[in-house]
């Protein structure tokens, strides 16, 4: 009982953490108070993704399946009783988002990804999470028009921040890849801001 209330709790936190992002980003583009550039709304987002996202990763995921072996974490997570993977969680919230605003939208997207569906589509995304994995701690900064639409597009890298990353990574049957190692880039945050 003790782990589930620490897991709601985390959760809880997680949630808390994106209600926040969004009220801070979530006003209509074309009422951005002067001085928030895009890129730093873009930033302010990324700051609490990575934020929720390593604290799920670390003391949710790692710490339940790795270190206290008690529950598992699984692509199946609904089926099997166990915790969801991280790229799970994020897109869970990413959809959550879509459905609530289009003033902005981010996705995880690798080079090699488990999931097809997290690969590249653009040309800004491919050139952006190439840059990042090439030039490890930095982020990748372009505008990009896609249909009659004009968008101020960031990449930030997406590292492995514990065990539990670069164990279902290496390891998993779909992995284009299975030499991570901790603290490489496996992939890269990317947040679209439209540009009124």
């Amino acid at each position: 009982m003790k782990d589930y209330r620490s897991f709601t709790g985390v959760i809880s936190l997680l949630l808390t953490g994106i209600a926040g992002a969004y009220m801070f980003a979530c006003v209509n583009s074309s009422s951005i108070p002067n001085g928030i550039s895009p890129k730093t709304m873009a930033d302010a987002l990324h700051a609490v993704m990575e934020s929720d996202r390593t604290v799920y990763t670390k003391n949710v995921v790692n710490r339940l399946t790795k270190d206290e072996k008690v529950i598992t974490a699984s692509e199946h997570w609904q089926d099997d009783k166990a915790l969801p993977l991280p790229a799970q969680m994020f897109r869970m919230g990413a959809e959550m988002v879509s459905e609530k605003t289009s003033d902005f939208s981010y996705t995880l997207q690798s080079l090699w990804p488990i999931n097809k569906q997290n690969m590249p589509k653009t040309d800004v995304e491919k050139e952006g999470l190439t840059f990042i994995v090439d030039n490890p701690g930095q982020n990748y900064y372009k505008e990009e028009k896609l249909g009659d639409s004009t968008y101020f597009t960031a990449i930030y890298p997406d590292t492995a921040v514990a065990p539990a990353c670069i164990a279902c990574h290496n390891a998993h049957k779909d992995s284009p890849r299975s030499d991570f190692k901790m603290r490489e880039v496996m992939g890269g945050v990317v947040i679209r801001i439209p540009i009124k």
